[in-house]
């Protein structure tokens, strides 16, 4: 995968396409994740970023942006029924900042991880990535390539990254960055959010 940038010369490469995706990320946001994803076999890190607001009108709207929108329908059922937020009269708002289109499985913690960053209106905890499926049993499930997603968050600063269990290989950690391994959702708010 290659990414480029347009600019008054014409296309020119961009080196760490983590960074510019990065970029300008405001610090300790609410509704603010950032996911560790693999587009071919390059690892990224993208924003992902979440707006729940009460709803004015009768039926609360779910919209989303760069996620297939039935997967967040899904989502927000699973944060309601097995971490008990109750989102039921809520617009929720869901974008992968950067223009991204992410499709992935491994997107689902990150999403989980925003909206319930602001529902309570808290920040993630600083320096903290994410991946990880989300079953409809609120399990967290392992995905494919997470050494090469960890070393990337690690890479890029990142001290903590939150994942399924089943992804925690002590030895693939790079230095200065925790890998934590998680069963559940609502484990994983808890590593998340300080509520």
């Amino acid at each position: 995968l290659g990414v480029f940038e347009m600019t008054g010369t014409g296309l020119k490469a961009v080196p760490n396409p983590s960074q510019l995706f990065l970029a300008e990320r405001a610090a300790n946001a609410p509704g603010s994740a950032v996911l560790c994803c693999v587009e071919g076999s390059r690892p990224l890190l993208v924003e992902v970023q979440a707006l729940v607001s009460t709803s004015s009108y009768g039926n609360a709207r779910r919209m989303a942006s760069g996620l297939d929108q039935n997967r967040l329908s899904l989502l927000l059922a699973v944060l309601e029924k097995r971490a008990g937020l109750n989102l039921i009269a809520e617009d929720v708002f869901v974008n992968v900042a950067g223009g991204m289109t992410v499709d992935e499985p491994a997107a689902d913690l990150a999403v989980v991880a925003a909206v319930a960053s602001s529902v309570r209106n808290r920040p993630i905890r600083a320096a903290t990535a994410v991946f990880g499926e989300v079953g409809l049993a609120g399990e967290i499930r392992g995905t494919s390539q997470s050494s090469l997603r960890v070393r990337e968050a690690g890479q890029m600063g990142f001290s903590r990254c939150v994942v399924a269990e089943g992804n925690v290989s002590p030895a693939e950690a790079p230095p200065g960055c925790e890998v934590i391994g998680v069963k559940t959702v609502s484990e994983a708010l808890d590593q998340l959010i300080d509520w």
